[in-house]
């Protein structure tokens, strides 16, 4: 048995922030602003897993309104959703992310990401795809406002 889950998120790109994607601090004069770590790509890909188990989304697993969470380390969150997929009976597939951003550049940090994450989901590398496109300079992500980031992945049952 096979489920498939989505995810989104989108964050603002402030000042006094560090940039922190799928785990990895990213070089870069802005970071993303959020009531933990802000890391876009993991919070898709926690909505992705979330919405193939039928189990809501982040925020429903993690409010901001909590302060346990405040600056928490979106890692560790991952964490959590990924022994509720261990729970349900389930596996990782694949993930495919796209992240969308006009800056900074983040072809020469897909690899390092892609490989923080493979490590912390103790999947293989193959099983985790990570893209990013830029906004052609239109709205706030082309303006270098913000960071958006779509995921999908698929799951199977653990004794199929």
């Amino acid at each position: 048995m096979y489920r498939i889950g989505q995810g989104f998120d989108l964050h603002r790109l402030v000042e006094g922030r560090a940039l922190i994607l799928g785990g990895v601090k990213i070089n870069h004069t802005k970071g993303l602003l959020g009531h933990s770590d802000a890391d876009v790509l993991i919070h898709a890909i926690i909505d992705s897993l979330l919405g193939a188990l039928c189990l809501g989304d982040i925020g429903q697993h993690f409010p901001d309104t909590d302060a346990r969470y405040k600056d928490a380390n979106s890692v560790e969150l991952l964490r959590v959703v990924l022994a509720l997929v261990e729970k349900e009976g389930y596996k990782i597939v694949n993930i495919d992310a796209t992240i969308q951003a006009q800056e900074p550049k983040l072809m020469p940090h897909i690899i390092a990401i892609r490989e923080n994450l493979s490590k912390n989901m103790s999947i293989g590398l193959k099983q985790i795809s990570v893209k990013a496109k830029t906004y052609e300079k239109q709205d706030s992500i082309g303006k270098g406002e913000a960071i958006a980031v779509y995921c999908n992945a698929l799951l199977m049952k653990s004794n199929v």
